[in-house]
């Protein structure tokens, strides 16, 4: 889970919601990844993901059976699909997503028993330290967001009234001397 937490470090830092993702085989690390859809201007782009399709180039199949993916925050209905169909043995995460998980927050997508893969899920490994993690990003955003509102609002800064060319030291010169 600290590589998982390594890799939302780096999603924070490129201004993405910090969330990591490890794909591992035993004690192998196949592929890591972070959340990364406002730069990629993909909506799929989340750590899970990234880490599937890393992990898939690598071992060149698109099954990935006796892996397990270590993330950082609950997988999403999206995420749980990519994780049933590319048949993880399990799913190790660190926050509940009280509003869009899929592993027993809002709905349990890997506990329905007519699915033809069933992966183990652990959830709350490191929940405090993944939690905090995302409540600071999004305590700093809405900061962010509040200083640059106050800053469009504040009234425009007062300029110098605009001085002749002549420095007040100097007296105004005489027409009739030039």
């Amino acid at each position: 889970m600290a590589l998982a937490q390594a890799a939302a470090e780096e999603a924070r830092a490129a201004g993405e919601v910090p969330v990591g993702a490890v794909l591992v085989r035993g004690d192998e690390v196949i592929a890591t990844g972070f959340n990364h859809p406002i730069g990629g201007h993909d909506p799929s782009a989340h750590a899970e993901m990234a880490a599937l399709r890393a992990a898939a180039q690598a071992l060149e199949n698109y099954r990935l059976p006796g892996c397990e993916l270590y993330v950082t925050l609950e997988p999403c209905l999206m995420c749980a699909g990519a994780i049933m169909h590319a048949r993880i043995a399990r799913v190790v995460f660190g926050a509940r997503d009280p509003k869009t998980g899929a592993c027993g927050s809002v709905v349990d997508a890997f506990a329905n028993p007519q699915l033809n893969h069933h992966t183990e899920v652990i959830g709350g490994v490191l929940e405090d330290e993944c939690g905090a993690a995302l409540k600071t990003f999004f305590a700093d955003r809405r900061r962010a967001s509040r200083e640059a509102r106050a800053a469009r609002a504040a009234p425009a800064p007062q300029t110098p009234a605009a001085q002749s060319p002549a420095s007040p030291d100097t007296p105004p010169s005489d027409p009739a001397d030039s």
